[in-house]
């Protein structure tokens, strides 16, 4: 089974520093929807691995964040896709939980619910903890420049390997374009 795991604010969607709250703010980035539907079509499945502290903040709830997730899969269903697998970690980065990236559990519970291993699976995501996530799961390590992933390729450069060397991309279109090419 081909899978790929994506990040989710400032990957598919718009990413705000004031936290996507609701559904109305759920925007997704130019082509990333068509993005994820033609990995599907290449035999990918998709998993979403998504950091959420905004709930645990209080900024939203369990019932915002679903209708956030209900609405990306309606969409990519319209575009002719399904998201496999969205896993979310709720939690403050202060609150010290096993499950907010860079930890590697959410690619775990993604793991465990697909059936498959990670070794090699490619990570799209646009900071530092999406990809050390998936480096500790030996995952490939994805950048796109959206988001916050402009500054986090400045960060790559002063970084020692693997980091230094994961793929760059503009953004998911042109990363699902080179995963299409590169895993027929």
């Amino acid at each position: 089974m081909k899978l790929v795991i994506l990040d989710r604010d400032g990957v598919i969607n718009q990413d705000s520093d004031d936290y996507i709250k609701s559904e109305e703010e759920w925007i997704p980035l130019p082509g990333s929807i068509e993005a994820i539907a033609r990995l599907c079509r290449a035999g990918f499945k998709v998993a979403v691995a998504t950091n959420q502290s905004g709930l645990g903040r209080g900024y939203f709830s369990i019932a915002d964040l679903d209708a956030m997730h209900a609405k990306l899969r309606r969409l990519v269903a319209e575009a002719g896709g399904q998201i496999d697998s969205i896993h979310f970690c709720p939690h403050k980065p202060e609150d010290g939980c096993s499950c907010r990236k860079p930890k590697p559990e959410l690619l775990d519970a993604i793991s465990s619910e697909l059936g498959v291993g990670l070794e090699g699976t490619p990570l799209v995501g646009d900071s530092l903890r999406d990809l050390e996530a998936g480096l500790a799961r030996g995952c490939t390590p994805i950048l796109v420049r959206t988001g916050k992933g402009r500054a986090t390729e400045a960060k790559l450069a002063v970084l020692a390997p693997p980091l230094k060397y994961a793929n760059v991309f503009d953004d998911l279109a042109a990363a699902a374009d080179f995963l299409i090419d590169t895993h027929p």
